[in-house]
């Protein structure tokens, strides 16, 4: 029974694409068989997991519109345990295609269903905005994980979100809850991101997971060369980081 996370917040630049490219490849390197769902129409994400977006012949765009069937757009990609549903620009398209179509907030839903029980953790990139694409991710998903940039302006935006998530819970998923709250791009060098962090904690009723994410050269290099950061450097900050992350999300199961 795979459990399902929406990797959400509406600011950009937030890291959000970058947790959801590492937490899937730490936690298939820690045995977990691992699906990496990319509803971002910039497909950033599956090409930080080494595929090439724009010659993809099948994407998760082909699956919403009933093209194709789930199993023939799973790219089975180059890391062990980890698949990928990839996407590119064609799913900035999707809104559109789907405005005639009944339960529209559930078309990702009645797909993943069909696999769901092939992997331990399917994670959900999610673009950045609340869109009717977010919606479909988060009816998906068993619970959302939240980025947060250690900067002044962390928790502007953050409790729109956390209201979208209610919303939906409310109306759509009655199971949807948030994972927790992840610090990116911590400057261990400045003051303002122990303040934020401190700020963020005393304000936020929320799971706020003890593994924080440092600013990092090798994790800001790793998309450019399609490798997670536990190939391109395991060495690196940046991924001894990421793989405790993925030991707190695992124990979270």
């Amino acid at each position: 029974m795979g459990r399902i996370i929406a990797i959400a917040n509406q600011k950009g630049g937030v890291g959000k694409t970058t947790t959801a490219i590492n937490l899937s490849a730490c936690l298939a390197e820690k045995g977990q068989k691992v699906l990496a769902i990319d509803m971002d129409p910039q497909g950033n994400m599956s090409s930080g997991l080494g595929l090439d977006k724009d010659s993809i012949d099948k994407t998760i765009y082909d699956m919403i519109i009933g093209e194709n069937d789930i199993e023939e757009v799973i790219d089975r990609g180059t890391i062990e345990n980890l698949d990928i549903l990839p996407s590119n620009v064609d799913l900035s398209a999707v809104e559109i295609e789907l405005i005639d179509v009944d339960n529209k907030e559930f078309v990702v839903k009645d797909a993943i269903q069909k696999v769901k029980d092939n992997y331990d953790f399917i994670i959900i990139d999610c673009p950045p905005s609340l869109s009717l694409l977010t919606i479909n991710a988060m009816t998906t998903a068993d619970s959302v994980l939240v980025p947060i940039q250690c900067e002044y302006y962390a928790l502007e935006g953050l409790s729109q979100l956390i209201h979208t998530v209610e919303l939906v819970k409310e109306r759509l998923n009655s199971n949807l809850e948030i994972e927790g709250v992840v610090f990116t791009m911590y400057d261990a060098r400045t003051n303002l991101s122990l303040q934020v962090v401190e700020n963020v904690k005393d304000n936020l009723q929320q799971n706020i997971y003890k593994t924080i994410i440092p600013r990092n050269i090798r994790l800001a290099e790793a998309p450019s060369y399609g490798t997670p950061i536990n190939q391109y450097d395991p060495k690196s900050a940046g991924a001894e980081s990421y793989m405790k992350l993925a030991e707190e999300v695992i124990d979270k199961k």
